[in-house]
């Protein structure tokens, strides 16, 4: 069995983004398990907003705020670190495939104690071209751990990540910590929460 999650932590509701043609927009950050790419952010940013904004200066101030908020308000999930370990006790592979970007999640693994040398593979936001709903991340996180996705199993909590892993074949546990258990139908099966997961939920 080979598990593909997307986030393990939970951490920023909103913080500024200060930009020359925009002072006084707000770049939501979503809760880490609904993360998107950081140039998606910025997109959505330039749409409700109606101005264009530099990518490259954004996304250095989005990572910027977000690196110094990392070691003062990103923690794991409760039972996210111990499932990990559990997980990989019982020979299976694990991955991360998560839409944000590489520096994020670098720094957020290495905070809860989850370091990128735990993981088998990490697929971020610049490896694929397309962002969940689409499967492109799942199917080559799949991919790099050198597994059929039928042998996967995700563990997701999102709606776009449920409907991303169905779509790419994988079976899915649904964890109700960011919406309600009635939007998460689509999954094989749903926990209140990462702690209530249990290797047996595998299959």
């Amino acid at each position: 069995m080979y598990v593909l999650k997307a986030d393990w932590y939970r951490g920023f509701e909103s913080l500024p983004l200060r930009h020359p043609s925009l002072c006084a927009c707000r770049l939501e950050l979503r809760p880490a398990l609904r993360s998107f790419s950081e140039a998606g952010m910025v997109s959505d940013q330039e749409n409700e907003y109606g101005v264009a904004l530099d990518i490259v200066e954004a996304k250095a101030r989005t990572y910027e705020l977000n690196l110094a908020m990392v070691p003062k308000r990103l923690e794991g999930f409760p039972g996210a670190v111990e499932l990990v370990w559990k997980c990989q006790a019982a020979g299976m592979a694990c991955a991360v495939a998560s839409s944000a970007d590489r520096i994020k999640i670098v720094a957020n693994l290495n905070k809860i104690g989850l370091p990128p040398a735990t993981w088998q593979a990490i697929v971020t936001a610049e490896d694929v071209e397309r962002r969940k709903p689409d499967p492109a991340i799942f199917l080559l996180a799949a991919q790099r751990l050198g597994v059929q996705p039928s042998q996967c199993t995700v563990v997701e909590d999102a709606v776009n990540g449920i409907a991303a892993a169905k779509a790419a074949g994988m079976r899915c546990i649904a964890v109700a910590s960011t919406f309600p258990a009635s939007h998460l139908v689509q999954a094989d099966l749903i926990r209140p929460s990462i702690s209530a997961v249990t290797l047996e939920d595998f299959g």
